[in-house]
């Protein structure tokens, strides 16, 4: 009988296979309604501080991670439940064949000279203000979205699902959502959204500089070089103001070979940001490159989480045979001489 961890990576497979064949629930989609109830909470303890906002993500977070802690704990014995607990977490959380398929729809409003329907369209990725937007912005907005969401809806997910498999799952993607609910600058959520922001940064730190080097690994599906990826990426990835965006922003710009940066204009404010890349800025072609890129480096962070969730069964049973008294997740596990199922 296969194990819980083993049913992890089952799932964690399962899951991102069923997100690449059907993508996100066109109705009563999960993350939608946890913002809805994050919404609520939000009304009801919202004030223009940082403490109510940590207070806010405290429940709005460690709600979903408990429902997640106690599921996992619930199935560990039953690796048929475990595994199809973990697929169908895997499944509401992420978000790739979502991103890509938007990636393609712009490229093909931007080859038609459609760039009304463009403009429409650039909501679907991004916050920005498409009304002034001319095709190489429109295709810089969709690039830099892609590049940032590959780590955000893909790698960052399956990441802490195979740190802390049901649990990691539904936490990440509730400070994420709430990231993009609270966590931008705007005069009510200056103080309200640090936490929120913070929080989403942290969980970050790991997955977006995993999703900058796997972007160097599969940079020749975008037609690019790993070796000039590598270069622009340890060259760029600094500048940028978030501390986990521009990491994978300049491997994409690497890996495309264009110039990503420059002046973001959104509804109230605007914002001028350094320049990653060497190239021209992208057009419509590079937009399905992007999408492609993206799906790879998907792939390789499946491959990678799955091998982990198997690592972390592997370290925790070890160490219940040696007595050490702790599990893969930091729970506290059966004596030695008891015999555990698994």
């Amino acid at each position: 009988m296969p194990s819980r961890w083993t049913a992890d990576a089952a799932g964690l497979i399962a899951g991102y296979l069923l997100d690449a064949v059907l993508g996100d629930p066109r109705r009563f989609h999960p993350v939608a309604g946890f913002g809805t109830a994050a919404a609520a909470l939000e009304r009801r303890v919202y004030q223009p501080r940082r403490r109510a906002g940590a207070v806010f993500t405290a429940v709005a977070v460690g709600v979903p991670v408990l429902a997640g802690l106690a599921a996992g704990r619930a199935t560990r014995n039953v690796p048929v439940a475990r595994f199809a607990l973990t697929a169908a977490a895997t499944w509401t959380v992420l978000g790739g064949r979502t991103l890509r398929k938007e990636s393609r729809v712009m490229a093909r409003h931007l080859e038609a000279g459609d760039l009304a329907a463009a403009r429409g369209r650039l909501n679907h990725l991004c916050g920005r203000d498409p009304s002034a937007l001319d095709e190489p912005e429109l295709a810089r907005a969709t690039v830099e979205s892609v590049a940032e969401n590959t780590s955000d809806a893909v790698v960052a997910p399956l990441f802490w699902g195979a740190v802390l498999g049901p649990a990691g799952l539904l936490g990440y993607r509730a400070a994420n959502t709430l990231d993009a609910m609270v966590g931008h600058r705007s005069v009510r959520y200056a103080r309200f959204g640090t936490a929120s922001a913070r929080l989403d940064d942290v969980l970050n730190l790991v997955p977006s500089r995993i999703t900058g080097m796997l972007t160097i690994v599969v940079s020749p599906v975008g037609r690019g070089s790993p070796r000039e990826t590598l270069r622009v990426w340890r060259r760029d990835r600094g500048d940028h103001p978030s501390p986990n965006a521009g990491q994978c922003e300049a491997a994409m710009a690497g890996a495309l070979g264009v110039r990503l940066g420059g002046r973001n204009v959104y509804f109230g404010r605007s914002e001028t940001r350094p320049f990653l890349g060497d190239g021209p800025k992208p057009g419509a072609v590079h937009l399905r490159r992007a999408a492609r890129v993206s799906g790879a480096v998907g792939v390789a962070a499946l491959v990678l989480a799955a091998g982990g969730a198997l690592v972390r069964g592997g370290v925790g049973a070890v160490g219940r045979r040696r007595g050490w008294g702790w599990g893969p997740a930091g729970a506290t596990s059966a004596p030695a001489t008891r015999s555990t199922p698994r």
